[in-house]
């Protein structure tokens, strides 16, 4: 799909990968919808990106999903594009995970996504088509200790997101999913942090690994699958091999 001119809501957009998607896509044309939970930081970028129109909405409330959402349609007339990249990370073993967290981590990581799916189906059906693109995470290819938690909830997105796919393929409505690898962000320090886990720095992901990408870069490849259509995408080749 080409974007420009196309209706893009974009949820996370406050920092990072999110922010980032969000200059990209202004620059290709694309009528942006700015969501995050931070009103200050968005309408700061919407002052930066001509045209775009902020909806502030805490992704792990459904019934703020669903109004966010609405009011987009309003103001736009539609949504061609859902880039469903809200989340956060969980840093802390099994046996110490928390499991009130937990459900709130799931809450925000998938059922989040989940609505937003749910709400903006019915409206590219009307219009004949669209792409939703869920950003998942490299963790779901490997094993790490301390992102069990993490993993997990970014592991049912991608069930949720392939399956999609094969359900709306009737309606044009493609359904991907993108998996960054470690990302130079603030995503990091923003962890919740568990019981006998040291904090979360990029530096120790990255140890004796690959170096951490640019959020820049993964939005680079959030904007090649929307153009693709493809069901994933890996942000790395070798990554493919990490299966």
């Amino acid at each position: 799909m080409d974007v420009k001119g196309k209706v893009v809501l974009v949820t996370g957009a406050s920092f990072g990968i999110g922010l980032e998607t969000a200059r990209l896509l202004a620059k290709q044309g694309a009528k942006l919808a700015l969501s995050a939970r931070s009103k200050d930081k968005l309408e700061a970028l919407s002052e930066e990106l001509h045209g775009s129109v902020v909806f502030p909405a805490d992704m792990s409330d459904e019934k703020a999903v669903r109004n966010m959402i609405g009011k987009v349609i309003e103001k736009f007339g539609g949504i061609d594009v859902l880039i469903n990249n809200a989340g956060r990370g969980y840093n802390c073993s099994v046996e110490y995970t928390d499991v009130e967290e937990y459900r709130k981590l799931f809450e925000l990581n998938v059922v989040g996504p989940l609505v937003a799916m749910q709400a903006v189906i019915p409206v590219m059906r009307k219009r004949r088509g669209g792409a939703i693109v869920n950003i998942s995470s490299g963790t779901t290819l490997m094993y790490l200790p301390d992102l069990s938690a993490y993993s997990s909830t970014k592991r049912a997105l991608n069930g949720l997101t392939l399956t999609a796919r094969e359900e709306l393929a009737k309606d044009n409505i493609v359904v991907s999913v993108v998996y960054p690898y470690i990302t130079a962000s603030d995503f990091y320090k923003n962890m919740i942090r568990g019981k006998n886990c040291e904090p979360a720095l990029v530096e120790e992901f990255t140890k004796g690994r690959a170096p951490a990408d640019t959020s820049q870069y993964v939005a680079e490849q959030i904007l090649e699958v929307i153009k693709s259509g493809q069901p994933e995408q890996f942000v790395h080749e070798w990554m493919k091999k990490m299966r």
